[in-house]
């Protein structure tokens, strides 16, 4: 109840963003790929590159920032480039994960990407490449929200 004089407090209005809530149109967006090569030897014929980033301390998929106005597709390929030194042909987008990383809301788009050529070189950024089989590359990955991405990308291959 009001005393006399005093506004009614007012409902919240349901149709306007809540400033609490992260707003997903302000998400760094960024994208990368689930690099893989023919390896008739290794689990399922294929291996699955990784990287190791020495200012996290973890093992990723290569991905990074998308420069303003720059394609998804064309940032997986360009950052698979700088992390890995390989070219790729990239196939099938992956699921796409979304997370926080220093308090400001994330989005990655991942593709399948073959590994066509090149050669690794250490970085400040990326200092170790490894290439695995699909359940070591699983056990190797840091993070939990990476681990899926080697599920999604042996049923985009056909081989799940």
């Amino acid at each position: 109840m009001t005393a006399p004089g005093e506004r009614p407090a007012r409902k919240p209005d349901a149709r306007k963003p809540d400033a609490r809530k992260p707003d997903a149109g302000k998400a760094v967006r960024a994208a990368g790929c689930v690099l893989w090569r023919r390896r008739p030897s290794a689990e399922h014929g294929l291996e699955i590159a990784l990287v190791h980033r020495p200012k996290y301390d973890d093992w990723s998929h290569p991905k990074g920032k998308l420069k303003r106005g720059e394609d998804a597709l064309a940032g997986a390929v360009r950052e698979v480039a700088e992390e890995t030194g390989m070219d790729c042909r990239p196939g099938a987008p992956l699921p796409t994960s979304y997370y926080f990383a220093n308090g400001r809301p994330k989005q990655v788009r991942y593709w399948a990407a073959e590994a066509l050529a090149g050669a690794f070189t250490p970085t400040d950024e990326v200092d170790r490449l490894v290439w695995l089989p699909p359940e070591e590359a699983r056990g190797r990955l840091t993070q939990e929200r990476d681990r899926p991405l080697v599920d999604a990308l042996l049923a985009a291959l056909h081989l799940a």
